[in-house]
């Protein structure tokens, strides 16, 4: 159990770091909206990993193995990640400072949303299902996939991730309060770019497949080599 703990704490601090979209809005989100915004964001995120966690772990390894390689998975949710980044960075140009003034009064009715967007943003991104099968296969079998020990594993991560996040998002809220509207509207820009280029990134999977899979490969190799 100790084994357990101690790996799942770092692989959830590990995930926290992964530089990709969902890490780039996160950041975005608790700086120019604040704490509460972001949370809201961070749990529609973590619902989406329990989905996946849960999917990779109660289907079969065969048809998940099959669906997270498709190709045209990785196209549609580029597709959607490049048109929502599109469609934010567009409206952004419109968007005055005055509006960008305001944006702290109407945060209260954003929190659901903000959760479905964090739910749909990590839930488009095909490759995180690939990542959760790949720690089921390559981690289940040390704990002779017994569901208890699953059950602990899982959730140490998911915890351990939750805890980093917040940290995350207390330090960047810091950045709030020394930015002027301008400022925050050229972030609200920049985090529209990279919400592009990483649905760039996602589609660039689709076409270029055989990277994918020599990386989740190089991620198992490297384990059992421990």
């Amino acid at each position: 159990m100790i084994d357990n703990l101690l790996t799942g704490i770092s692989l959830g601090f590990f995930l926290s770091f992964m530089i990709g979209p969902v890490f780039f809005i996160l950041i975005e989100t608790s700086i120019t909206k604040g704490f509460r915004a972001a949370m809201s964001f961070d749990f529609g995120v973590i619902l989406a990993d329990i989905v996946f966690i849960a999917i990779a772990y109660f289907s079969s390894f065969r048809l998940i193995n099959s669906i997270k390689d498709e190709p045209a998975l990785y196209l549609f949710g580029g597709v959607i990640m490049i048109t929502y980044g599109v469609i934010s960075f567009l409206k952004l140009k419109k968007t005055s400072i005055e509006v960008i003034k305001l944006d702290s009064i109407r945060i209260k009715k954003d929190y659901f949303n903000l959760f479905v967007k964090g739910f749909l943003l990590n839930f488009i991104n095909v490759g995180v299902l690939g990542f959760w099968l790949a720690i089921i296969i390559t981690l289940g079998p040390e704990m002779e996939m017994e569901p208890n020990r699953m059950l602990f594993f899982f959730s140490c991560v998911i915890l351990a991730y939750f805890i980093t996040d917040v940290f995350k998002i207390l330090l960047a809220k810091q950045l709030r309060k020394k930015l002027i509207p301008e400022n925050i509207l050229k972030i609200k820009k920049v985090s529209s770019i990279l919400l592009i280029i990483f649905g760039l990134v996602i589609m660039s999977r689709g076409v270029f497949p055989k990277e994918e899979k020599l990386l989740e490969n190089n991620f198992i190799f490297n384990h059992n080599k421990k």
